[in-house]
């Protein structure tokens, strides 16, 4: 700044030595107040200074930015100010005078007047001032202003930076990622002066976009299709985008109903991994005050790349330890239990009572009806969820192979048996372990099976070490578990100690318009995997739908639906596509029930008959009695005398 100062002394206001002084003094006074104040407290400075030294009644530094004036600072008598001269000084590029004031635009030589931005000083009164000295004075005055702006700018930036890189070491001492999320997204908003943000994760194999947390949604979680709105647009194009109040247009007003919230302009950076990939974005949204500067999107691209950082991070250290809600997130997204019929109500209450328990569940019905899911959502609701799920199909266990299955084996064991392996019940220690088709189990494997659910302990095959194991048992079957007990097939003790809480499914063809809402479903869910929109079923496909027996249960109607997904062509789903498989014949000897003796055979059909007559009946007795040819009273009295449970409080 001294070189600087020197030629402003050499050659300032024409060679006039008394001018150059004067700018020399000025100059200096300006230098050792440069860097020490706000550049509005220097202006106030600068132009007491300029009145001092001129000995001026009034001096006003002006600026003009994209056709506004604002006044930076005044000293001095407070007369209004000239506005059209000041626009006449900034139009001409040189002193003006009129209406007592004189003055000049703070221009280099060779700047336009067309300038986003220009200094004006203007001084009270004009006369005995020479117009030289004044644009000089001007000129210098825009450089220091401009310097300081730049120097302003400079110290905020590494301010924003030192902030950027305290949060940036929070968020990677931070390893549960919805924690991370949500500390993302306040240290973002409370830094960049904004209402709300949020972080949208790309959920690349269903299409769709996850913000969290999304303030006003239940579970703080918002889902869109990756191709909707402006944050759509910034994941597939990998670039910044701002929206201001101007262009706001272009905003997914459907989102806004949806959180009752109004978005004036926003800012959506995108999220990178290390590799270059899109792992989602970042979007502010309404900055307090005003419109998201170039600063702003320097500062959230910043941010950004220090999240995506983070997000990496925080999904390998979820990944290594194994300790990710796997299932409850397949419970929020995908594992459902769809349906309305009051069977399937009652059977959700019943999950949702008993997940966050440990007592042992027993899962009724025929095959495809769903039995697995609802494992997983009891699962999903205790507090194992984030330990493993093992399934086991005990009709798949030969009796040789069961042991070593369930309960591992130790190197050298039997013949094949080259290395240690922990069986199902150390795999799910922590966790739940699902044994499928129970009544299928081989007699020593019962006995084996109860022995463990008794005393918590298992014994490797070869081994002597009894090993403690936390798992919960969750059993499911499609037999009557009381007959097989009756034949001597099940053991007794292991029925009641597998039977604490039944929940049965009902076959599909039972469920009503629980078949529509299903078939509905999986369209949709298929749709998105054959990357069409989803079909709608026409009313003859509906019926059709609706009057089939479904000898495969839920699993059949699955399989349909995503064949019509991927091998239909039109947008309506008719008659024509519905093409259901033909079920194998079954044989009297696939049945347990043809093995009983009449008596009791009659007694079992009698019943499973009125059960499903109520069910069909929505519990409407009379409507129920009606269908089977009888009084409800007679109903009523039938049950009695089969040993059925009688409810008169039933709703009609």
């Amino acid at each position: 700044m001294n070189s600087s100062a020197s030629q402003a002394k050499s050659g300032a206001a024409g060679g006039n030595s008394a001018d150059s002084e004067t700018v020399w003094r000025l100059l200096s006074q300006w230098w050792e107040q440069a860097g020490s104040e706000a550049h509005g407290d220097f202006l106030e400075f600068a132009a007491a200074s300029i009145r001092g030294a001129l000995q001026l009644s009034q001096v006003a530094v002006v600026l003009a930015r994209e056709g506004n004036w604002e006044t930076l600072a005044s000293v001095g008598v407070g007369r209004a100010l000239p506005w059209e001269l000041l626009a006449n000084a900034l139009d001409r590029g040189a002193p003006c005078e009129g209406e007592g004031w004189r003055a000049s635009a703070a221009r280099e030589p060779g700047q336009l007047a067309s300038s986003p931005e220009s200094l004006v000083l203007a001084v009270l009164p004009a006369t005995g001032l020479d117009e030289r000295l004044l644009e000089e004075l001007a000129r210098w005055l825009g450089r220091f202003y401009r310097q300081h702006v730049e120097l302003d700018r400079l110290r905020k930036r590494i301010a924003r930076q030192e902030s950027i890189l305290r949060i940036a070491a929070t968020w990677s001492a931070t390893l549960d990622l919805n924690e991370l999320l949500v500390q993302m997204a306040e240290a973002s908003t409370r830094l960049m002066q904004a209402e709300r943000a949020s972080i949208f994760l790309w959920d690349r194999p269903l299409r769709m976009l996850v913000a969290r947390p999304a303030l006003g949604v239940k579970g703080s979680e918002l889902r869109i299709p990756d191709q909707q709105g402006i944050v759509g647009e910034v994941v597939r194009s990998g670039t910044t985008r701002v929206v201001d109040a101007a262009s706001a247009a272009g905003i997914d007003r459907s989102v806004d109903k949806q959180l009752r919230f109004h978005t004036r302009n926003l800012l959506c950076a995108p999220l990178r991994a290390g590799a270059g990939e899109i792992l989602g974005a970042f979007e502010m949204i309404n900055k307090r005050g005003g419109e998201f500067t170039a600063e702003d999107v320097e500062c959230l691209e910043e941010l950004a790349r220090h999240a995506s950082t983070a997000i990496e991070n925080s999904r390998q250290h979820g990944q290594l330890l194994q300790s990710r809600n796997t299932w409850a997130d397949q419970a929020n997204r995908g594992v459902r239990l769809i349906g309305e019929c009051p069977e399937m109500q009652r059977a959700r209450a019943t999950i949702e009572r008993v997940g966050p328990t440990d007592l042992a569940v027993l899962v009724l019905g025929e095959n495809g009806t769903g039995k697995e899911v609802v494992a997983q959502l009891v699962h999903a609701l205790s507090e194992r969820h984030s330990h493993p799920f093992v399934a086991v199909n005990c009709a798949a266990l030969p009796e040789t192979l069961l042991e070593s299955e369930l309960f591992g084996h130790e190197k050298g064991a039997f013949t094949d048996a080259r290395e240690m392996r922990i069986g199902k019940f150390e795999q799910a220690a922590g966790g739940t372990l699902f044994l499928d088709e129970i009544g299928d189990l081989s007699p020593g494997g019962q006995a084996k099976l109860l022995r463990v659910l008794e005393d918590k302990t298992v014994t490797r095959l070869g081994g002597q070490q009894p090993i403690h194991v936390d798992t919960r048992v969750i059993a499911a079957t499609n037999q009557r578990l009381q007959d097989l007990v009756r034949q001597r097939r099940f053991r007794e003790d292991l029925y009641y100690r597998l039977h604490v809480v039944a929940i049965e499914l009902p076959p599909l063809r039972e469920r009503g318009d629980d078949v529509l809402l299903l078939a509905e479903y999986f369209l949709a869910g298929f749709a998105v995997k054959a990357r069409r929109r989803p079909p709608t079923i026409a009313a003859d496909a509906r019926r059709l739908l609706r009057e089939h027996r479904w000898p495969g249960n839920v699993r059949e109607l699955r399989n349909l639906m995503e064949r019509i997904a991927f091998l239909s062509t039109g947008d309506t789903v008719q008659s024509a596509d519905v093409s259901f498989t033909v079920a194998p014949d079954r044989g009297p000897d696939q049945d347990a029930r043809w093995q009983l003796p009449l008596t009791e055979a009659t007694h079992d059909f009698q019943v499973e008959y009125i059960q499903r007559q109520i069910r069909a009946a929505g519990n409407h007795m009379s409507l129920a009695a009606e269908r089977m040819g009888l009084h409800r009273g007679n109903l009523y009295r039938k049950m009695k005398q089969l040993g059925m449970p009688v409810d008169h409080d039933r709703p009609e």
